[in-house]
Parts: structure tokens; C-alpha cells; sequence
């Protein structure tokens, strides 16, 4: 994941964010306000770094965020080179807080397997 600090401009720092988590965040994590490419309404993004794992939550009011926005996240919060993946749980370990919410994930420690180049063009 990217040093979070560099998006200080999407930062969200208010007193609301500061009594739920503490803070405002910092180069790790942190919630941020990030205007979308498809119609400039402001996303909530919710970055971590702990237990091994990048995690970051990207939720809409009225929807959920669609690829082109998801893929926008992806390249604002993680390097390049880093390969990050959505998880599709079991029925039995799903668990939604949020009616419009999707998260994009990274492990630390464990490269992520890709399958063959032509099943993914």
C-alpha cells in the first residue's frame, strides 16, 4: 500500500472521524473522501494495514462503487506492482455492516496467485 500520508488532500480529519477512531490516521490508514471519476460524488474509503494484511473499504451513499471507481481506489491506494483481489466469502462467513460497501485486500506475507495470462484478457 501506498504511504497514506500522500493523500492528506482526500483525508477526512474531523472531529467525528477523530472520536471514533482516535485519529485522524496516518501513513497506514485512515478514512478519506475521494471524489469519483464517474460523477464527482464523494466515496468513503476506510484504509488499514494490520494482522498481516492492506485493507481497504470504498462505500457509496446510494450505491455500491462500480469497477471503474474500485479500480480508481486501487490505483490511488496501492503501488503499481502490487496485486490486490476482492473476496467473494461463503454464505456462512459473509458479514455486511454496510448495504454499499466493497473492499479490496492484500497479504503482506503471501504472494497472490494469478491464474493464466489468457484467462484474464
Amino acid at each position: 500500500m501506498r504511504n497514506l500520508n500522500l493523500l492528506d488532500i482526500h483525508r477526512d480529519a474531523s472531529p467525528e472521524v477523530i472520536s471514533h477512531f482516535g485519529s485522524p490516521g496516518d501513513d497506514k490508514g485512515g478514512m478519506f473522501r475521494v471524489p469519483s471519476k464517474i460523477d464527482k460524488a464523494l466515496m468513503t474509503v476506510i484504509a488499514s494495514n494490520a494482522e498481516g494484511w492492506d485493507h481497504v473499504s470504498i462505500s457509496r451513499t446510494n450505491r455500491c462503487p462500480n469497477w471503474i471507481e474500485m479500480e480508481q481506489i486501487k490505483r490511488l491506494f496501492f503501488h503499481d506492482d502490487e496485486i490486490a483481489m476482492q473476496l467473494h466469502m461463503p454464505v456462512n462467513d459473509h458479514i455486511s455492516l454496510h448495504p454499499y460497501c466493497l473492499h479490496i485486500w492484500r497479504p503482506h506475507k503471501l504472494e497472490i496467485p494469478l491464474p493464466p495470462a489468457d484467462m484474464v484478457a
